[in-house]
């Protein structure tokens, strides 16, 4: 734990060699970054923490913004011993990244951003898949609400077995996915207030690899890939059959862009 600017932020690093920090989106603990550090700890530390408010780092203790996320992930890098390492976020986690690049770049080796955007307000588009699973996530029983959120990290078409997919899920997002932790509609306004687009063109120079999915309802691939064209030098890539869950339900495709990526620049 360190204490920063009004919060005890928990973090955990497991491996041992060039760093790679992990920053998750709205409501996610971080470990949810385990089917990522479980593979690439072999060859990385890696780095994930609780965002300010989520899991074992609440309260917030201070006012969230995007900004104020990255600076929690500058002090988490800090304090877990490195200068600067490999960043990954998925979906508000990337629009962190970019705040922390934009902000520290010195302490920015790389970036992956997945499932993400430039600006909070691309985020979730309304169109009728989003506002229908949307509601399904918020309203009815505890199981169709877990059905409902399931609809959104996952491609459209038949699940096996939904409710023990949901209940197999719930440890890597850190709670039961019928319920929400309370400071996700803080979270949520923060994203909706960021909008980094007009500065993509200073993370010139920065090796960005940007990961999209061809169902994810709310950060679409058109929205990924207008971010990776913002970006000089960005690299695209798409995975066909995954949604919003991709770090958790397309892992072993993930895990192999996150090493081709990282083995590219010499890690």
């Amino acid at each position: 734990m360190i204490e920063h600017r009004g919060c005890r932020i928990h973090f955990a690093v497991r491996g041992q060699g060039p760093a790679v920090l992990f920053i998750q989106g709205v409501g996610v603990h971080g470990e949810g970054w385990r089917p990522q550090v479980d593979e690439l700890a072999a060859d990385f530390a890696c780095v994930t923490f609780d965002n300010r408010g989520v899991g074992r780092s609440s309260p917030a203790g201070a006012p969230v913004t995007v900004a104020q996320m990255a600076d929690d992930a500058r002090a988490v890098l800090e304090a877990a011993g490195f200068a600067s390492a490999h960043v990954v976020g998925h979906s508000l986690g990337g629009l962190v990244a970019l705040q922390l690049a934009l902000d520290a770049r010195a302490r920015v080796d790389s970036l992956t951003l997945m499932c993400t955007f430039a600006s909070g307000r691309n985020a979730a588009p309304l169109t009728p898949r989003m506002l229908w699973a949307g509601l399904r996530s918020r309203v009815g029983t505890r199981a169709m609400r877990r059905r409902g959120f399931l609809s959104i990290i996952l491609p459209p078409g038949p699940v096996q077995d939904p409710d023990a997919l949901a209940a197999g899920l719930a440890p890597l997002f850190g709670h039961d996915l019928a319920d929400q932790e309370p400071i996700t509609g803080i979270q949520l306004k923060a994203m909706r207030q960021a909008n980094l687009s007009p500065r993509l063109p200073e993370l010139a120079g920065i090796p960005t690899l940007v990961m999209s999915a061809a169902h994810d309802p709310i950060a679409p691939p058109r929205v990924a890939r207008a971010l990776a064209d913002g970006i000089p030098g960005a690299r695209y890539v798409e995975a066909d059959d995954a949604s919003h869950g991709l770090p958790i339900t397309g892992a072993a495709w993930v895990n192999a862009r996150l090493r081709e990526h990282l083995g590219v620049l010499g890690s």
